[in-house]
């Protein structure tokens, strides 16, 4: 028993020994983007904000932070910069500022990314650099847009009254996957792909294939479509092989 607690009281002892002090930033202080790098598909509609953050205590005036632009995607082609070009802010009390970029879906079928560089040059705080450490760490940030094919993207599919959001993705531009054609159809909600081809001329076919959630027997379809060059619309009919009379469903794609 004595054994027992001289090694207990000897292991208390070791790790009081091994506490170490907490470790505090003390500077210099600075700002700096939060993230180095984010990739999205062309296709992809929501506003990105990049997030430029300070690290020091809350400053008791707005801070202005100056940024270049650069890289290969082109402004008002490729994407577009939301509010004031060239500088974002951060207010006063507060830690972050954003610069809001939104992308232009200019699909054309041709497969390639560009890159939207910017790089913090100086703040309008005189005490703050301009990335971390001497280098300059978080100073530079990259937003990779990826094309995406002219059919691809997020889309609103609507069948009767009943709508819900589908994307459509292809790897190249010519054999498409829709995410969900069981819109309002089946008892059962799970969501069913298919694939479909576009024909080049504002035409669509379905070819026959098995839908796995469905019993064998039934599982069969095909069909054919049609995109309106205009809004990029698409309407598409799919027959159920395998049922009595070969029923057609019509499911309505509109892109959000």
């Amino acid at each position: 028993m004595k054994r027992f607690t001289y090694i207990f009281l000897f292991l208390l002892a070791f790790l009081s020994g091994c506490e170490t002090e907490p470790i505090l930033f003390k500077g210099p202080y600075h700002v700096r983007f939060t993230e180095s790098r984010i990739t999205f598909k062309e296709s992809y509609s929501p506003v990105i904000s990049i997030q430029v953050h300070l690290v020091s205590p809350a400053q008791e005036e707005d801070v202005t932070i100056f940024y270049d632009i650069a890289g290969s995607a082109r402004e008002n082609i490729d994407y577009i910069i939301l509010e004031t070009r060239g500088s974002v802010t951060i207010k006063k009390g507060e830690y972050t500022g954003v610069i809001n970029v939104q992308l232009i879906n200019n699909a054309n079928n041709i497969l390639r990314s560009q890159e939207l560089l910017l790089s913090l040059n100086s703040t309008s705080g005189g005490d703050l650099q301009v990335g971390q450490n001497e280098g300059g760490i978080g100073k530079s940030f990259s937003l990779t847009i990826v094309d995406d094919c002219i059919l691809g993207g997020s889309y609103l599919g609507r069948r009767g009254t009943v709508s819900s959001p589908v994307t459509i993705t292809s790897q190249d531009c010519e054999k498409y996957i829709l995410s969900n054609w069981n819109i309002n159809l089946f008892a059962n909600a799970t969501p069913m792909d298919l694939t479909f081809i576009d024909n080049g001329d504002n035409t669509l076919t379905i070819p026959e294939q098995k839908e796995e959630d469905l019993d064998q027997e039934f599982a069969t379809i095909k069909g054919n479509g049609v995109v309106d060059p205009v809004t990029g619309a698409i309407i598409m009919n799919i027959t159920l092989a395998d049922f009595e009379n070969q029923p057609v469903i019509t499911l309505n794609l509109t892109r959000n």
